[in-house]
């Protein structure tokens, strides 16, 4: 009887073990690091502290937030979460403009290697330093045309959504920048209100407070409706020039990825935690008060949507003469 007791005890103890082990291994038994290709302070960066505090209420475990910033259409960032284990500990923090890395020749990857969760985006526009001579986007447009190649505009990196949109102006106005890339909008931005560039594009998210602050006028919006904002209207650039609905508009898709081999229970736990993120209030104040739509979208749905993205931006980056690699050759098909 006592043999048969001290089995049980052994086996007991065997079990608990086990049950232990299998608890502390549970994703996500440890913090996660959300690494961000582009810069401090920019949307891409904004958006991903606030939904990583508000992600970290649903999860046993805390979120930290790192840039690794560089390379081509954010692939710095790509390549050093790639490079990390694929158990949903790392997870990288990006956005429309990094689907043209392979194009640009930065990114060896299909886009598909990521399973995204979008946050949201907020349109683009046109602005300059608040001591500009340049009072509307015809007046800018106008100056270009007479120097051409010699005005100097900040769009963030080169094949950035922001870019595309200062490419876009051009081939739709007919007029010539001097492209200067910055590694994200935030620095762009100071280099507007420095006067080291003479335009600035990137979203209104990214530019209200300079606004409200009067270190940027705005010119016009990249949309096809006009935007109040701060008690004055910002025009549409389509009510100018009618060749700008062949490149625009071009909408943000912000938020954050894991690896797509990354295990079903750690790809649940990140979209049951991200769900209720989403829906809360704490979202939805920031988002109305920062200048942003909310999307929401993980999984296939988002995946659908960057796939659209690729393709549209890609091919309007080939058109317009920006891509160095043929999205042909990436099986990348036309929009």
């Amino acid at each position: 009887m006592r043999h048969i007791l001290t089995k049980l005890a052994a086996a007991l103890v065997v079990t608990l073990g086990v049950t232990s082990n299998s608890s502390a291994e549970e994703y996500p038994f440890r913090d996660i690091t959300t690494a961000v290709v582009w810069g401090s302070g920019g949307g891409t960066d904004s958006i991903n502290r606030m939904i990583m505090a508000e992600m970290e209420k649903h999860l046993p475990v805390g979120i930290s937030v790192t840039n690794q910033t560089g390379g081509v259409a954010g692939s710095n960032g790509m390549v050093y979460v790639m490079n990390q284990p694929d158990d949903g500990y790392t997870l990288v923090g990006l956005s429309e403009s990094n689907v043209t890395a392979a194009v640009q020749g930065g990114w060896d990857q299909k886009f598909s290697f990521w399973h995204p969760f979008i946050v949201g985006g907020s349109p683009d526009l046109i602005s300059v330093p608040a001591n500009s001579p340049h009072n509307t986007l015809e007046d800018l447009v106008a100056a270009a045309k007479a120097a051409p190649g010699t005005i100097p505009a900040a769009a963030s990196g080169s094949g950035s959504i922001h870019h595309l949109n200062l490419l876009a102006i051009e081939n739709g106005a007919g007029a010539k920048f001097k492209f200067v890339p910055y590694k994200g909008s935030a620095p762009g931005q100071e280099a507007a209100i420095a006067g080291e560039v003479d335009l600035v594009v990137t979203s209104l998210a990214e530019q209200a407070p300079l606004i409200a602050g009067g270190k940027l006028k705005p010119l016009a919006i990249l949309t096809p409706d006009a935007a109040d904002f701060n008690g004055k209207t910002i025009p549409s650039a389509f009510s100018s020039y009618d060749g700008l609905d062949k490149y625009l508009p071009l909408k943000q898709a912000i938020g954050f990825a894991v690896h797509a081999s990354a295990s079903d229970e750690a790809k649940k736990a990140l979209t049951d935690a991200f769900d209720k993120a989403v829906a809360s209030d704490t979202v939805a104040e920031w988002a109305k008060a920062n200048n942003y739509d909310v999307s929401g979208k993980s999984g296939a749905d988002a995946s659908a949507i960057f796939s659209k993205l690729k393709s549209t931006f890609a091919w309007t980056l080939w058109d317009l003469g920006a891509a160095k690699v043929d999205p042909a050759t990436l099986g990348i098909e036309k929009p």
